[in-house]
């Protein structure tokens, strides 16, 4: 912990002639950039993946028809077939498992007040007039939402809401462009995942909007980390992941109806 704090100071000391009070902040900001960087070749990994398994959605839907009555030789079948294919399930769960030791330590270290027997100095260091290691609950008693420290968190709170309405719009786009592109699953075919998936389709989209509670509820270094992350997670989410087009949606429809 002692070691990653100094890193930490090291790069604010860098940035101080520039950016001031903030520079710790700014440091937070780009450590959360160089992470998303270092992990970037698996997200970029995860979205070939993801287009390998959207093009194994007729073989899966062959399979699905085939062992409709046998649920347990479904799962062998498909589990043999992406074995085959080289295709993990998993795979887009890699960039985001990455992240977690990072955003830990910064959690950690702005919640500790003490850092190797010492008093923790970054605790001291703030966003404009916010303290890092505070929450909004500590800027709404120190003058309200719309006081100097309030206002930090308001405008935490206007990015992260307008990178969530981007992303529930991207959502619902592809969501529906897949409806058209991938032959529907019924409850004869593989009994209660039509439910359980119509009921997870429906609650993706807004997911995005919980990041607002996390920026809330946690010490404003870590939700510096968290508001980053999700802002770089959508811009290479548009970049990995292109909304495909009518066109391509009504053949990808035709050729599975086929």
């Amino acid at each position: 912990m002692s070691v990653f704090a100094d890193l930490v100071a090291r790069l604010a000391d860098l940035l101080q002639p520039l950016f001031h009070a903030s520079a710790t902040a700014v440091a937070i900001v780009l450590f959360t950039a160089f992470v998303r960087l270092l992990v970037h070749p698996l997200s970029r990994a995860a979205a070939r993946g993801q287009r390998a398994r959207i093009a194994l959605q007729p073989k899966i839907a062959e399979l699905r028809k085939k062992h409709a009555k046998n649920p347990e030789k479904l799962r062998k079948a498909m589990q043999e077939l992406h074995t085959r294919e080289e295709v993990s399930p998993l795979s887009g769960c890699l960039p985001s498992l990455c992240q977690l030791p990072a955003f830990f330590l910064l959690y950690h270290l702005f919640s500790n007040r003490t850092i190797g027997g010492e008093a923790n100095e970054l605790l001291t260091h703030r966003l404009f007039a916010a303290p890092l290691g505070d929450r909004w609950a500590d800027a709404l008693g120190a003058g309200g939402a719309f006081g100097a420290q309030g206002l930090v968190y308001v405008g935490l709170f206007v990015i992260v809401a307008g990178v969530a309405a981007f992303n529930f719009r991207r959502m619902k786009l592809m969501m529906a462009a897949n409806a058209a592109g991938v032959p529907a699953v019924s409850d004869e075919q593989v009994p209660g995942m039509a439910a359980s998936m119509g009921a997870v389709s429906k609650f993706m989209p807004f997911m995005s909007f919980f990041t607002l509670v996390t920026v809330a509820v946690m010490p404003l270094a870590a939700a510096l980390y968290v508001v980053t992350s999700t802002t770089w997670s959508a811009v290479e989410r548009a970049a990995l992941y292109p909304l495909p087009s009518a066109g391509t949606a009504a053949g990808t429809s035709t050729a599975a109806a086929h």
